[in-house]
């Protein structure tokens, strides 16, 4: 909803979230793209809204409450834009869409054994719509979405052949558990080698690592349809899992994954020329007419990529289409170093210049290295000297945790604690152990799938541990874990995107409550320039950004150098 006195106002007062969104208006030269100001409402908030108003909110409302009418929509009722602002939303389009997505639910009713909402009825009615039109889809929804809901939803209707799921290892049971509670009908089943039962009605899951090795005897059958969970998995299209992907015979393929790109529009062009690759036939023409030009900074470029896209990606934000979710509080802390984690952080950086940082490949390596190191000595000075004998006092980031828990514990309130080491994890177990008495589950890439599994359910137990600690790499996808509502981001990864798919975790539907995101950089080291980083790529989440690392990597050694000596006068 939005309003009109001879230009666009205020948003309506009283009803829906603010956003503003472009939509095409007359302006003093003929119509143009404007940004307004809008309330945004599901479709029975929008028909229950007791205002009247113009005539298409009158035309909309006989939409909403008798999909299989078709009013005339005026000019006002469909002026959304494409991407490039070149044509305008189709009137017989925009009715298709309401009508299709109100025939979701009922279609699916006996099948489908959860309440759709609005947007997750939409995005059913659009893989069918792009798998039709195009052999397949990117569900890029933002994390929390309901994305795997959707898919279920679509397997639904496409049970007259086999279905195949392929998901990082740790989640393929939670595939299972899914499809048997949404669409009982379908025969879920974990897949690891041998003759897949590829019947009508059923749906195999596996892993990509079994993918991976195994993928010949799933490249001889042929799959109705081939959902591809946390497809960022792929974006290496040179990678052996990859190849497996493209060699499964489908027809259909669909990628999940919050994160289209990461780093590159190479990732990007990967997961569509695995869904749609006669839209996307060729990496140079996509990287001449795409990435070159949009690393360049050319707006048009980008427009453009974001008309290619429209036809076969959906990505939807939160603020968009769930706006019943609590918001986010975000809280970046600097935290001090000790003397001795000065004293240690110098010396680390002193031998690796003594070193020296070398040349190509071995340049990329001696910089990552020295760069874990000097992390690490920022998490806590023990995880390079092995002296831990003491844990607290010597590291302000794990005395700042310390403080964090326990106020987190006197108001009841569980927290998720989030580092990429191991060896940091396992110290904040021990240290919460020591201070608090507390047995902390730590979940780890070194966990089988089962115990993953078990600590989750575990931990979303009205009873269950008050803190527990994750790496941020396993745990960072895929999982529901909403009983917190606090996050500590211990350290800092180079890429914000995977942060932000650890936090949503939390942030997801089934949260009630608001959630704080605590994040913990060290001052006048090597994580500020991280955090930098991050304000600099957040601009760009929706088209990606090179990977930090390498960006330092070709630095000559007195640049490198600059960036990673502590900044002794800022601290």
């Amino acid at each position: 909803m939005w309003t009109w006195a001879g230009g666009p106002g205020a948003a309506p007062p009283g009803a829906g979230e603010r956003e503003t969104l472009p939509l095409v208006l007359p302006g003093p030269d003929g119509l143009a793209v404007t940004d307004v100001p809008c309330a945004l409402l599901t479709p029975a908030e929008f028909t229950a809204d007791p205002r009247t108003g113009g005539p298409s909110h009158t035309a909309w409302t006989a939409a909403f409450t008798d999909p299989a009418a078709a009013p005339a929509l005026p000019p006002a009722a469909h002026a959304v834009p494409n991407a490039t602002g070149t044509a305008v939303l189709a009137p017989e389009r925009a009715l298709a869409v309401a009508r299709e997505t109100a025939s979701v639910p009922e279609r699916l009713a006996g099948r489908l054994h959860v309440e759709l909402r609005p947007y997750q009825a939409r995005g059913i009615g659009w893989l069918h719509e792009t798998v039709a039109a195009h052999g397949g889809a990117v569900l890029a929804d933002e994390m929390g979405l309901g994305k795997t809901v959707q898919a279920i939803g679509f397997l639904a209707d496409r049970a007259d052949g086999p279905n195949l799921v392929v998901a990082p290892t740790s989640l393929v049971g939670n595939w299972i558990h899914e499809i048997t509670r949404f669409a009982p009908e379908l025969r879920a089943r974990a897949w690891r080698r041998g003759p897949p039962a590829a019947a009508p009605g059923t749906v195999l899951v596996t892993g990509y690592p079994t993918l991976r090795l195994h993928h010949r005897e799933l490249a001889g059958s042929r799959w109705e349809t081939v959902i591809f969970d946390e497809a960022q998995a792929l974006k290496n299209p040179r990678t052996q899992v990859a190849v497996a992907a493209r060699g499964l015979d489908a027809a259909a393929r669909v990628a999940l994954t919050g994160t289209p790109v990461e780093n590159d529009l190479d990732e990007l062009f990967a997961l569509l020329h695995l869904v749609a690759p006669r839209l996307f036939p060729h990496r140079s023409r996509f990287r001449r007419r795409y990435a070159k030009p949009i690393a360049e900074g050319d707006a048009g470029a980008a427009a453009r990529l974001r008309d290619a896209l429209e036809p076969v990606l959906l990505a939807r934000r939160k603020s968009q289409v769930a706006a019943g979710l609590p918001a986010k509080i975000r809280s970046d802390l600097l935290c001090d170093l000790t003397a001795e984690q000065a004293a240690l952080y110098d010396r680390v950086l002193d031998e690796a210049a003594d070193t020296g940082f070398g040349t190509g490949l071995q340049r990329h390596g001696r910089v990552l290295a020295a760069l874990t190191a000097l992390k690490q000595v920022c998490d806590h000075p023990g995880l390079i000297t092995g002296d831990l004998a003491e844990i607290g006092g010597r590291s302000g980031k794990i005395d700042l945790c310390t403080d964090i828990v326990a106020a987190n514990l006197a108001n009841e309130a569980p927290t998720l604690l989030f580092t990429q080491y191991r060896g940091a994890g396992e110290l904040l177990v021990r240290h919460f152990a020591e201070t608090f008495g507390l047995a902390v589950p730590f979940l780890h890439g070194g966990l089988d799938p089962a115990a993953r599994a078990g600590i989750v359910r575990d931990f979303q137990r009205p009873d269950g541990p008050p803190v527990l600690v994750l790496s941020l790499r396993a745990a960072g996808t895929g999982l529901t874990l909403t009983r917190a509502a606090d996050v500590v981001h211990v350290d800092r990864w180079w890429n914000p995107a995977v942060e932000a798919q650890a936090t949503d975790r939390v942030h997801r539907i089934g949260q009630t409550r608001t959630v704080t995101v605590t994040t913990l950089t060290t001052a006048t080291t090597v994580e500020e320039h991280i955090a930098r980083l991050h304000d600099r790529k957040a601009a760009l989440t929706d088209l990606g950004d090179s990977a930090g690392i390498a960006a330092l990597a070709r630095l000559d050694d007195a640049g490198l150098m600059e960036i990673l000596r502590r900044s002794r006068g800022a601290a």
